[in-house]
């Protein structure tokens, strides 16, 4: 199987070894991942359904198997000791939800400064039957003013898919409709809760 190649600009991680544990892990799974990175340094990667722990192994593995760096937010909790420094250097960055900052405007800022970065979000935000996805992500992309990639984890054919990139309209409602089209058919580990 072949791995979509990492665009000159984008923020490498790993080395050999790690790429052929990541890809050595997903093969014994039986995953594959389909479609490509866009040609672009900055941009918001929505994956969804997400409704399992097992979701996040995945997307950390795939990370390895294809040698890119991405971000991801998590809750400031899962940063200490003794994991802490691993969890940053898997490209996580810690969020406190109980301060009073506003958690997007300071995701906004970090893309902003940043010369290369790839943000992996869910964009639920939850692990349960919700009517309306939560606005998060598509407020940090439209802030940041860059694209957003849907990458769908499909458990019932165990496959990734990095989707097109697509550029916010600014009309939130119609292109969160046309972002979760994406994703219509996708198999959740726990379709339930979907």
């Amino acid at each position: 199987m072949t791995y979509p190649i990492v665009p000159e600009g984008l923020e490498k991680f790993g080395n050999f070894f790690t790429r052929w544990i990541g890809r050595f892990i997903l093969r014994i799974m039986g995953w594959r991942v389909e479609g490509g990175f866009p040609d672009y340094r900055k941009f918001v990667m929505i994956v969804a359904p997400h409704t399992s722990n097992w979701d996040f192994f995945i997307g950390i593995t795939t990370v390895f198997a294809i040698g890119f760096r991405g971000r991801w937010l998590g809750k400031h909790t899962i940063f200490k000791k003794p994991f802490g420094s691993y969890m940053k250097w898997m490209g996580g960055i810690p969020v406190d939800r109980s301060k009073a900052e506003n958690v997007v405007d300071q995701v906004v800022e970090r893309i902003k400064d940043a010369d290369t970065i790839v943000l992996g979000m869910s964009p639920e935000g939850t692990r349960k039957k919700v009517p309306h996805w939560k606005t998060g992500f598509y407020r940090i992309a439209r802030g940041a003013d860059v694209p957003i990639v849907p990458v769908t984890l499909d458990y019932r054919s165990k496959t990734i898919k990095i989707c097109p990139p697509f550029i916010l309209t600014g009309d939130q409602e119609s292109d969160i409709a046309y972002l979760q089209e994406f994703f219509d058919g996708d198999s959740a580990k726990y379709p339930e809760k979907y």
